[in-house]
């Protein structure tokens, strides 16, 4: 199968390689109209208990959010993990958590469906409006259809028969046999993502990852995919397709400058502003931030003014939000943490509350996403900031 990206997972995993049957779209039909607007994520956010303390959050574009999202990235392509991120889902955004984050190769589109079936069935219900949930996904990584082929020989022909004989990707345009920006390519995952989703307009796209197009072309050549990128997602955004559009990095947003795969936030603003014009549709980036990568918030990786400064100041500086992924480092800090952890965030009840507070707390940081497939992890996580009032 393909090779390794530069976060700790394997291609394989990010592709979602692991075996099961193919699940269905919330709808082939209509999609929910609508998006996330200014009234509609106030007026969910007022429902918040009051005892949540620096829960409320603002974001880029007079939008309103919560200091906790929820994720969709691990777990196997199985119809009970669908079920499992289905009742995790819905029981988020019945319970003030209005952000919810995913990827078209997440579980091989599993948790684009789950995250469809969930919102759809919510909306319907009548337990929430489509303007007041933020929902965000990511483009860049080839989406497998629910089961992964078991061989490279298989991959190959599927990627063949799927994206590249259609017309969809060329090879040279597919960094490691698994990743493209170039504008058809996304053009045929966003709309896949909207019937995933079963919504007519995806708040946030974010590009994903676009740091592993450094590993095989250059500077030079990876600006100029960059703004075809961007083209497309802002001709999308002024059709209604998108929100807004960003970038999801592991890498390039954490690493020093002279680091292969560094991303520079202010270039990338400049390119959207050359795009867009001064109304361009950047929003904001997701990278990790937590207790074990704290990068964002210490290592001056950005140039702006003429000097280095940290990543969250980058953006704040830049008017872009930020949401901090991988808090909890996929589970690794949910427990364990030093005592002199534990005193830095009081009042908590685990040590997930902890790591969560301490991501969120810190300067510039929206919103803290967490991968949740159970309930009662939603109401654990969320009691993280009854408990600090």
């Amino acid at each position: 199968m393909p090779h390794r990206t530069p976060d700790p997972r394997p291609l394989e995993s990010t592709l979602g390689l692991s075996p099961d049957l193919t699940p269905s779209a919330p709808s082939a039909g209509r999609r929910i109209a609508r998006r996330a607007s200014s009234a509609g994520t106030r007026r969910f956010a007022d429902r918040v208990d009051g005892r949540e303390a620096d829960f409320v959050r603002s974001f880029p574009r007079k939008l309103t959010v919560g200091a906790l999202g929820i994720g969709t990235y691990l777990g196997d392509c199985t119809d009970e993990e669908d079920a499992r991120y289905q009742r995790a889902i819905h029981a988020a955004i019945t319970s003030r958590v209005g952000g919810v984050g995913t990827a078209s190769n997440y579980r091989c589109q599993r948790s684009e469906r789950a995250v469809g079936h969930a919102v759809v069935e919510a909306i319907a219900a009548g337990e929430v409006r489509r303007d007041e949930l933020v929902v965000c996904t990511k483009g860049g990584y080839v989406a497998l259809d629910g089961a992964p082929p078991t061989t490279r020989e298989a991959y190959d022909e599927w990627l063949d028969a799927t994206l590249i004989g259609p017309g969809v990707v060329t090879r040279d345009e597919l960094a490691r046999g698994g990743h493209s920006i170039s504008p058809a390519f996304l053009a045929h995952q966003l709309a896949q993502s909207r019937a995933n989703l079963g919504l007519q307009t995806i708040d946030i796209y974010y590009l994903h990852n676009p740091e592993e197009q450094l590993l095989v072309v250059d500077r030079d050549v990876f600006r100029d995919r960059m703004r075809s990128a961007f083209e497309l997602l802002e001709e999308r955004a002024l059709a209604g397709e998108i929100g807004g559009y960003g970038c999801a990095t592991w890498l390039g947003l954490r690493v020093p400058p002279e680091h292969r795969q560094h991303l520079t936030l202010a270039e990338l603003v400049a390119l959207a502003r050359d795009v867009g014009g001064t109304t361009h549709h950047f929003r904001a980036v997701q990278l990790p931030v937590s207790l074990a990568m704290p990068e964002a918030a210490r290592l001056p990786t950005q140039p702006l003014a003429r000097k280095l400064i940290p990543l969250l100041e980058a953006a704040d500086a830049l008017g872009l939000g930020v949401v901090a992924s991988a808090p909890l480092m996929q589970g690794k800090l949910t427990s364990g943490l030093p005592d002199t952890v534990r005193e830095l965030v009081p009042g908590c009840a685990t040590d997930a509350q902890r790591a969560l507070r301490f991501a969120a707390a810190l300067p510039g940081v929206n919103v803290v996403l967490a991968g949740m497939r159970d309930p009662e992890h939603v109401h654990e996580n969320l009691d993280a900031w009854r408990a600090a009032h």
